[in-house]
């Protein structure tokens, strides 16, 4: 489903040569590794908000090495969440929609997130958990093939992260999208995912 085929990717003084990475379909994979490895930079890369300068990128068996974020059927929740401030919850979980012009009311997936009575909030009017779920709800809006999350639940409290938890079990279930979950938290890597991804030194094992 994901294949990076010896990718480099240069930022600045940052350089990240020759990673390779194979994700089965509906694979849910946790990716490891200390501070300034370069995990959020192969996320983006999927994403196509990083070029790559060499190797290439595969999504279910097309590449889209070169193709812009929006062809390329990723939901991303970034660290920040990036929720749009100025727009209430219905507004941050229509925009993928709008943007792909993909026909979708966003109640049902509202419902089953738990965030169908905030669809007219602001979403600086979240609490944590909710702003999470909104952001959740906006990377599968468009129901994507593919899933990556950059650390979307190291700021919550342990109950809210709990269950956080327990609704990406609940995604998997309902979706069977592959995922890529970037994450400090090794017990979190152990409960939802298939297989933990250690990056070290830009090597992948």
């Amino acid at each position: 489903m994901i294949e990076l085929r010896d990718i480099t990717i240069q930022s600045g003084a940052f350089r990240l040569a020759n990673v390779s990475l194979t994700l089965a379909k509906g694979e849910y994979a946790a990716l490891m590794g200390k501070t300034g490895q370069g995990k959020t930079t192969i996320i983006e890369a999927i994403c196509g908000l990083r070029t790559v300068t060499q190797g290439t990128i595969t999504i279910d068996g097309q590449d889209v090495t070169l193709l812009p974020p929006a062809q390329r059927g990723v939901g991303y929740v970034p660290q920040d969440l990036a929720l749009f401030p100025t727009m209430t919850v219905r507004g941050n979980l229509a925009f993928a929609l709008r943007i792909r012009r993909k026909p979708r009311a966003v109640d049902e997936l509202a419902g089953w997130l738990g965030i169908a009575p905030l669809l007219d909030r602001k979403v600086t009017m979240l609490s944590g958990g909710e702003a999470q779920r909104t952001a959740l709800g906006r990377a599968l809006s468009f129901e994507p093939k593919v899933l990556l999350l950059d650390e979307p639940f190291s700021a919550l409290d342990d109950e809210t992260r709990s269950e956080m938890h327990r609704l990406m079990r609940e995604v998997r279930q309902r979706t069977g999208v592959t995922v890529l979950h970037i994450t400090h938290n090794r017990s979190e890597a152990t409960a939802l995912a298939d297989r933990v991804i250690t990056l070290e030194g830009g090597l992948v094992h």
